[in-house]
Parts: structure tokens; C-alpha cells; sequence
């Protein structure tokens, strides 16, 4: 009896306990993350084993580490129409449930500015959580062999044969406006050759020039600048003052233009060269999810280890944009009417327009 009477007394303490286990048991099941179990896919512009692969393989680990609940995250590939394709498929078939990301290059973006028929999406409507690669000191070199040995040389030479990829990709968009802006005579763009093989066809002798970022001719032909074995001539910072210390004293690309229609055409290619190779969600992502994306690529982008396999992985070091960064740059680019005609005859294949 004793006992009875002792636990009859307790009995509410132990239904209140009882209840509140249950709702905070009920509450942490609720918060389970929204990750946990799930497949994120990562479907890129490109095709497979190129450059953008190698550079989403390097933040791939870090987002399933730093996304709660460690999803899994694969990669799909969907090339084609300068990273357009991809972009039209996040904007009108993905559906907004945080499992699918677009990942391009910023030619995608420079489409939609220039108005090309093709586009089949809005590039302000997207919801971007970040680029990896943003920031650079591009460099316009001739081989010493040429004896281009000054900007006097090279704009008096005629038919200079400046190598490059594709028409459109951005190594040759840049060439025309180095080639523009300074004011060769008569320039020739040898397209096909792959990154690498421009390298290869300057030491043969097959080009004249080409345009690189300093550190990647730091990285991967540090010869060329030890032994003199090309001349320099001048770099284009992205963003504005964003100088590597080897190529300081070359002028900017910004010294050459002479009107204002010109610094707004610059700035249009400074801008589209800054969004990188933009992550992105299709339009009406819920908020939540934008967030929790965004801040492990943050937290990415902060982890000195990512840094060290980005740089290990594909010979570049890192230079992320944020997503609301990176949404503000593309928000902000120039668009012209008159200086987006412009651009269109620079980046297209005919020769270069009179100034």
C-alpha cells in the first residue's frame, strides 16, 4: 500500500514527463535536416573531363561535408549552346526543390545580355549561390621569335595570328578585345586548339599570340617569363586593380579606350568575366533551401583545405564569389542597347569593326 500510495502521488509528474519526451522527441525528428538520405544533382554546361568538370569535382566534397545532413551530390552533364542548354532546362523543366543545381560558364550569361535567339531563359530570375572562380589577371603575349618587342611593333604588324578555342568561348572573346582596344592591323584568330594546345602551337610557331591568366603562366610555363621567351604586353584586371605582382607594370586594357560607349563596352566584359562559372537554382526555390545552399557554399569557399584541392586539382587557385555577390553582378550589367551591338560584332567571327 505504502508503495501504491508513493507512485499515485508521482503519477502527473510522470505523465509530464512522459508528454514533454515525446514532444521534444516529436520536435528533433522534425528538425531532422532536409538533406539527410537525399541526391543532389549537379548538372553542368560542359562535357565531361574538361576544365568546369575538374573545377566542380573540387567543391562537390565540400558542399556534401558542409550542407546538413550530408547528401549525396553527383554530377550530370547537359553541353551545349554555351552553357544555354543548361541554363534553359534549370529555368523551364527543373523543378524548385533544392535537389537541382546548374553549373556553367558565364557564357550563358553573356547570351541572354547579347540577346541571342536561342536564349530560352532569365538570367535575373535564377538564384545563384556562388562562382569558384571569378578574379584574374588576364596577359596579351606575343612569342619573342615575332619581335613584336613593343606596342609600336605590335600595332604596326600586320596579320598577327593570335590563337584561341572556339568563337564565343571567352580566351577568344578577350583576344578581340585585346586586339580591338590596342588597335592591331588586320588580326587573324586561329580557332580550334584545345587550352593546352595554344601553348603548343606558340612554341611551333603556328600563332603569333594568345591571352592567358598570370598565374596559369606562372603555374604551367614559368620559363616563358624566366627566360624572356615571349614579350608582354599588356593585362586586363577583373575585377579593377586585381593586378598579379609579376605583371604590374604591363597598362591595362582600360588605358586604350578613347569614349565613354568603349568603357561601357570594357565594363560589360569585366562584369561577365567576374560571374565566373556560376552555381544556380531554378526560379522559386524556397527560401530555406537558398539559404542552406548558399551558406555551405560559403563555407566552402572559406575552408582552407577546398582551396588547397582546387588549386591541387586543377592548377588555379580559387577565386569565389558569394551567391547574393555574384546575383548583384549579374543584377548590374551593362545593357546598352548601342554598346550590346557592340559587343556582338567583337565577340562574333567577322573581323573586327573601325574605331
Amino acid at each position: 500500500m505504502k508503495f501504491s500510495s508513493v507512485n499515485s502521488g508521482r503519477l502527473p509528474f510522470v505523465i509530464v514527463a512522459l508528454f514533454v519526451a515525446c514532444l521534444l522527441a516529436d520536435t528533433a525528428f522534425s528538425q531532422s535536416p532536409f538533406y539527410k538520405g537525399k541526391t543532389i544533382r549537379v548538372i553542368q554546361g560542359a562535357a565531361a573531363g574538361g576544365a568546369l568538370d575538374v573545377r566542380v569535382r573540387a567543391v562537390i566534397p565540400f558542399l556534401e561535408k558542409y550542407i546538413p545532413g550530408n547528401p549525396n551530390v553527383i554530377t550530370e552533364y547537359m553541353p551545349g549552346a554555351g552553357g544555354g542548354k543548361v541554363a534553359g532546362y534549370i529555368y523551364n523543366a527543373a523543378k524548385p526543390d533544392g535537389l537541382i543545381i546548374g553549373e556553367a560558364g558565364s557564357g550563358f550569361v553573356s547570351n541572354a545580355v547579347l540577346g541571342q535567339s536561342e536564349v530560352t531563359y532569365d538570367i535575373d530570375k535564377f538564384v545563384y549561390i556562388g562562382s569558384a572562380d571569378t578574379s584574374a589577371h588576364y596577359i596579351f603575349f606575343t612569342r619573342k621569335q615575332a619581335g613584336l618587342t613593343s606596342l609600336e611593333k605590335l600595332r604596326s604588324h600586320s596579320g598577327l595570328r593570335i590563337g584561341g578555342q572556339t568563337v564565343g568561348q571567352s580566351p577568344y572573346l578577350r583576344a578581340r578585345f585585346f586586339a580591338y582596344l590596342i588597335g592591331f592591323k588586320e588580326p587573324r584568330f586561329v580557332t580550334g586548339y584545345s587550352g593546352p594546345e595554344v601553348d603548343l602551337a606558340m612554341q611551333r610557331g603556328e600563332i603569333d599570340a594568345r591571352n592567358n591568366p598570370a598565374q596559369a603562366i606562372m603555374m604551367r610555363t614559368p620559363d616563358w617569363v624566366e627566360k624572356s621567351l615571349m614579350d608582354f604586353h599588356a593585362g586586363f584586371e577583373v575585377p579593377v586593380g586585381n593586378k598579379h605582382a609579376r605583371f604590374a607594370q604591363l597598362p591595362d586594357l582600360a588605358t586604350f579606350t578613347r569614349t565613354e560607349k568603349e568603357r561601357k563596352l570594357l565594363a560589360m566584359l569585366r562584369s561577365l568575366t567576374l560571374t565566373g562559372s556560376p552555381y544556380f537554382l531554378p526560379p522559386g526555390t524556397p527560401h530555406n533551401l537558398v539559404r542552406i545552399l548558399q551558406d555551405a557554399m560559403r563555407r566552402t569557399f572559406e575552408d582552407k583545405e577546398f582551396h588547397r584541392e582546387f588549386e591541387k586539382k586543377t592548377g588555379d587557385s580559387a577565386t569565389p564569389l558569394l551567391g547574393e555577390a555574384l546575383q548583384k553582378v549579374i543584377k548590374e550589367l551593362p545593357r546598352d542597347p548601342e554598346v550590346v551591338d557592340l559587343f556582338k560584332t567583337i565577340a562574333g567571327p567577322d573581323p573586327l569593326p573601325a574605331r
